[in-house]
């Protein structure tokens, strides 16, 4: 049964984030990452001692990059009187990097995987989507495509996809791969607006049916295990894992269609490579542990685990059935529009 209290926090974290991105002036917009961060704390803090060791590190990261955008914007009060454009740049550096801290992205991601690690999927779930929306939109307002953001995305995508081998928490690599769905979503919001609310749409889908379907398993040996208790289960696994890795015929694949084609048209062809070919790394390691869920059978047992989500697994299936049919469906959409 949900708490009231926590009902209450998650409903002044909804409202934090309309806050930040509906904001006229900065000062609202730091008022409302603020608000956003009091509310988040204790909706991850729990009797177990890893979700409150996580909430103390989410709690320092945060403020540390709530003092860096509240710095900009002072900075910015003065702006006044240097009317430099090189001081200009660097107030909107400081303030894109706390943004980029608070959302988590490579390089400034040292927090992100071990606060993700000390909570349940539930918290994960809002950690990988709804904490995402207030610092993208806010980056997306006040930044262009420049050296600074290649660099970001470039680094994004090849520390999400080494940091993916040997991974054995499926919470970390949740995390990884939330990294690297956020170097594409960046160049997204530098090319064409539209295209990033729809990725972020569907990454949010994905990734919820995926928290869903992995209500007690944290690691590997503990998801093989479920897997071989229902087939339904590991299929649905399956197609969420590829459907993430962005592969035909898979919804997942559509944004990241979208974005390549628009950066080829804007002639970001460097870019591009980089980032398809870093994608493919990921790839191997959705690839590696879908093909060992459906080949592997192991009736070794480490430790119990109470299966008791049929509720999940309805939604979830409905979910899966969207997902397989939807590309065709909205690729025969799009060419008759």
């Amino acid at each position: 049964m949900t708490k009231m209290y926590k009902l209450m926090f998650l409903t002044i974290l909804m409202m934090s984030t309309l806050i930040s991105i509906s904001a006229y002036t900065w000062l609202g917009m730091w008022i409302g990452l603020e608000i956003n961060l009091l509310s988040i704390i204790p909706i991850i803090m729990n009797k177990n001692i890893l979700s409150s060791e996580s909430s103390i590190k989410y709690f320092i990261t945060q403020a540390l990059a709530s003092t860096m955008i509240m710095m900009s914007i002072i900075m910015m009060m003065w702006k006044m009187n240097f009317t430099s454009a090189i001081f200009n740049s660097e107030i909107m550096l400081i303030m894109n990097s706390g943004l980029l801290l608070k959302m988590g992205m490579a390089p400034l991601h040292f927090w992100f995987p071990e606060v993700l690690e000390g909570l349940n999927w539930n918290n994960c779930m809002i950690m990988l989507t709804w904490q995402k929306i207030a610092p993208m939109v806010l980056y997306m307002y006040n930044t262009e495509m420049n050296m600074f953001n290649y660099m970001i995305i470039i680094s994004g995508m090849i520390i999400s996809s080494l940091m993916s081998f040997n991974q054995i928490s499926m919470r970390k690599l949740m995390a990884f791969s939330s990294i690297n769905h956020m170097g594409w979503m960046m160049a997204a919001m530098m090319t064409e607006k539209t295209i990033w609310i729809l990725y972020f749409l569907i990454y949010a889908m994905i990734t919820i049916n995926i928290s869903l379907t992995m209500k007690n398993m944290y690691y590997l040996n503990q998801l093989f295990m479920l897997m071989n208790e229902s087939f339904s289960t590991k299929i649905m696994f399956m197609l969420n894992f590829l459907s993430l890795s962005g592969i035909p015929p898979f919804l997942g694949f559509l944004p990241k269609w979208l974005v390549i084609q628009t950066m080829i048209e804007l002639n970001m062809m460097f870019l591009s490579i980089i980032m398809i070919l870093f994608t493919l790394i990921m790839i191997f390691v959705y690839m590696r542990i879908s093909m060992s869920t459906l080949i592997m059978k192991t009736n070794q047992i480490n430790w119990k685990i109470n299966i008791n989500n049929k509720t999940n697994i309805m939604i979830t299936s409905m979910l899966n059935f969207f997902m397989i049919f939807s590309l065709i469906l909205m690729t025969i959409a799009l060419n008759e529009i």
